[in-house]
């Protein structure tokens, strides 16, 4: 059975629009533009009648227990690397892994950094090419753009199965190329451009289902030989209103050499 989520889209702008984060130096601190809440259908890929695989939709789903539990202090990011480098390696045949971010996510208030509730992905593809010289350098940069490179996220919940505010997808052959806007990121010191989603009824949007910590979604947010960009957003949504676990989870950024 569909289920509903309600979903914040972007809106078509005569003007270049922006978000600016940790605005005025205050971790945390964001300005949005102008978001339109709007409730979509989903189809939970627990219970799809194909299965979905990063090579056609973008992202795959995939169980891969972690010998990390606890992703605070220090200690646990080289173990986790390994793990993420294996499982792109594996699952994508990708050669070489840059792993240069994570974020941890929690659905509080009080939280530093909160699930993103914007339909969206992290990249355009001037964004991409200028975070791949920031990450590589000018002359590496040009280097593996030569060849084939690309951008992959990795979510994982955190501590406890993902019973509200679950991260939903655009399947991509849904989505129609007038439906993406260029945005400015603004950060205090430095500028980025990702790519917002407008709306549209023809977008098909997918979940997977109270995912678990041993459980991950590994998605693509840019490839310099065309594999789409797949939109994402946290879901305003509750599985079981009986239980009151908050949302957490580590999204972890890589770069890729194929």
């Amino acid at each position: 059975m569909a289920r509903t989520a309600t979903v914040n889209y972007h809106v078509h702008k005569k003007t270049r629009q922006a978000f600016e984060l940790d605005a005025g130096g205050i971790a945390g601190n964001l300005i949005s533009p102008k978001l339109a809440p709007t409730e979509v259908r989903l189809s939970d890929v627990r219970r799809a009648a194909r299965p979905v695989r990063f090579a056609e939709d973008a992202v795959e789903f995939a169980t891969m227990p972690s010998a990390v539990s606890t992703f605070s202090g220090d200690g646990w990011q080289e173990v986790y690397d390994a793990e993420l480098s294996a499982l792109l390696t594996g699952r994508l045949g990708a050669r070489e892994v840059v792993i240069f971010d994570h974020t941890v996510r929690v659905d509080d208030p009080e939280a530093t950094r909160k699930p993103a509730r914007n339909v969206h992905s992290d990249y355009s593809a001037a964004g991409a090419h200028q975070r791949l010289v920031d990450l590589l350098g000018v002359e590496k940069a040009a280097a593996w753009s030569d060849g084939h490179y690309a951008f992959v996220n990795v979510w994982r919940p955190v501590d406890a199965p993902i019973n509200s505010a679950p991260l939903g997808f655009v399947r991509p052959s849904s989505v129609d190329p007038a439906d993406w806007i260029l945005l400015d990121l603004i950060y205090p010191d430095r500028k980025g451009q990702i790519m917002g989603l407008a709306g549209n009824p023809g977008h098909d949007w997918l979940y997977q289902s109270k995912m678990t910590p041993d459980e991950v979604a590994f998605f693509n947010i840019y490839d310099n030989r065309g594999l789409p960009s797949i939109a994402h957003s946290a879901l305003d949504m509750v599985e079981d209103p009986g239980i009151t676990t908050i949302r957490k989870s580590i999204e972890s950024r890589t770069l890729v050499r194929y």
